[in-house]
């Protein structure tokens, strides 16, 4: 058993690991930044674009109901299609794509900068 957790210690302290574990953590950090800039910025714009429209709100009720929310259908138990939410997950798709495109781009910039900064001296 001592043979075991000395194996493991080892393994545990490989860079490896340690890399990774700092890989996820930050990571998923960088995962909610991304998340906020879309969902409480980007979004809101798009939403004022469209009208203050609600995609997630936009479904057909199949059963030939009238019903005024997503959320009342649902309790209803109505059959639907939900297409607004796929609206939203697109939209969220593309900006998100959009905000982590300028992000690349920008770390680009930096270093084709560094790197003629380096030349130079």
């Amino acid at each position: 058993m001592k043979k075991f957790f000395g194996e493991f210690k080892e393994f545990i302290a490989k860079g490896n690991v340690m890399d990774l574990a700092i890989g996820m953590v930050v990571g998923s950090t960088f995962t909610k930044i991304v998340n906020s800039m879309v969902n409480d910025i980007l979004m809101p714009i798009v939403s004022l674009l469209t009208g203050k429209t609600n995609f997630a709100n936009m479904f057909i009720a199949l059963d030939g109901g009238d019903y005024t929310t997503l959320a009342e259908a649902q309790e209803a138990g109505a059959t639907i299609i939900a297409y607004g939410n796929l609206i939203e997950l697109i939209i969220n798709f593309l900006l998100t794509a959009l905000f982590l495109f300028i992000i690349v781009k920008g770390l680009n910039k930096l270093r084709s900068l560094k790197e003629k900064d380096e030349e130079a001296k």
